[in-house]
């Protein structure tokens, strides 16, 4: 594989950014706004879901629009480094939040949020610029491993400064930001050929809507990426249904404690990590396509699996549920990361190059908004029965009309009919 230290470069911005995915938005700050922000108040739960919610709802709207963007100018590396930004520097403020500050730590989480999850659509789009296409596979997978280290790490940043969460807020900032700092010094990015007369600012803001709303209205031109996409949208709604909900599966079907639950969590980071290379390489000898339909048949299992230790038709000691949960975490982090990287690897292979980042903007959109029929379908099955266990189930649904979908996609670059 040629320009592996490029490789190196980008994925070590992923390593950066993970210490904001992990103590921001999974584990520390999640808690600390609840807890301590907002005082444990009824409204905590409520003040958190709204700045999740308002800070996807924007950054859902910009990944498309300024993909679009990007790909007229050429100008992936000045959209990273300005979001990147966006991301780092709230971050760093929330140093400055405490008991009642709820106004200030929803607002910077908010902005810190949208750089966060819309710089990563440019940041994926760098792919076909570092490698050739027989490699995207295991580029991405080598990207999702890294990640998947500083993940590991940033969650070991937690126990130095355990009981000092102000402090652990700018060190993540700081974190962040140094190690994106090599793509933004040493990543060579890929120009178009065409040379494009300068316009100003609201010009290329007007494109960037428009060719957006012709993307949306002549999708049917990329049919086989538009197959793609919604394969990926009920797939993956699926995968990250089981990401949300684990932790309170675990909580409240299992009883686990919050030792256990840490304990677990670091097994799906260290497993991620490995099915991320792993399935960089069963990707390279199977197929791309063909190894996504393995990690779905695989998921299946793990939902089947699930449901079988938390019934006590089946397993009634507390402590070998337990165990076995460990062991599902296990596997279901291998998947995990695999899914994730090679859902990526196909993405850059379907993709033409001129719209590249533009589709890279409508793949993360739905990726976003795909946290929406998952998690309503888990609750109202919980609801309806009054158990989780068949709740677990009915998520299987997503991953089966996922692959159904994944079989009408051809595993070629994609041409406008």
């Amino acid at each position: 594989m040629k320009n592996k230290s490029s490789v190196f470069v980008w994925s070590l911005y992923d390593f950066g950014n993970s210490s904001y995915a992990v103590i921001i938005l999974a584990f520390v700050y999640a808690v600390y706004f609840t807890d301590v922000v907002c005082a444990q108040s009824r409204e905590a739960d409520f003040f958190w879901s709204l700045g999740i919610n308002i800070s996807m709802i924007f950054s859902a709207i910009l990944n498309p629009v300024c993909g679009a963007i990007a790909d007229r100018t050429s100008n992936k590396k000045s959209f990273l480094f300005f979001f990147t930004l966006l991301a780092v520097i709230p971050t760093s403020f929330l140093y400055f939040t405490g008991a009642g500050t709820i106004f200030l730590g929803l607002t910077l989480f908010i902005i810190s949020n949208i750089g966060f999850q819309t710089g990563l659509t440019f940041y994926d789009a760098f792919i076909p610029d570092i490698t050739e296409e027989k490699y995207y596979n295991r580029v991405s997978g080598i990207g999702y491993a890294v990640g998947y280290i500083g993940s590991l790490v940033s969650v070991l940043l937690v126990f130095p400064f355990a009981g000092n969460y102000n402090l652990l807020f700018p060190v993540s900032a700081i974190f962040y930001l140094v190690f994106s700092i090599p793509l933004f010094l040493f990543l060579k990015e890929k120009k178009s050929s065409v040379r494009l007369p300068e316009v100003s600012y609201i010009e290329n803001i007007k494109f960037g809507f428009k060719k957006v709303f012709d993307t949306i209205k002549h999708i049917n031109k990329y049919r086989n990426l538009k197959n793609y996409l919604l394969s990926y949208f009920l797939y993956i709604d699926a995968v990250n249904t089981i990401i949300f909900f684990a932790g309170i599966y675990a909580n409240k079907t299992l009883g686990f404690t919050t030792i256990q639950l840490a304990i677990f969590f670091i097994i799906v980071q260290f497993t991620a990590m490995l099915g991320s290379l792993l399935f960089g390489k069963i990707g390279d000898k199977l197929g791309i396509k063909n190894s996504i339909f393995v990690t779905l048949f695989f998921w299946l299992l793990i939902l089947i699996f699930i449901f079988i230790t938390g019934n006590d038709s089946y397993i009634t000691i507390a402590e070998v549920k337990i165990h076995f949960f460990f062991i599902a975490g296990g596997f279901a982090g291998t998947f995990l990361g695999s899914t994730q990287s090679l859902s990526r690897a196909l993405m850059a292979k379907l993709t033409p190059p001129e719209i590249k980042t533009e589709f890279f903007g409508f793949y993360s959109l739905f990726e976003k908004t795909s946290t929406l029929l998952g998690p309503l379908t888990f609750g109202l099955v919980s609801y309806i029965t009054g158990s989780q266990k068949f709740a677990i189930l009915s998520i299987g649904f997503f991953f089966i009309t996922g692959a159904y979908f994944l079989r009408k996609v051809k595993e070629s670059k994609t041409l406008p009919l």
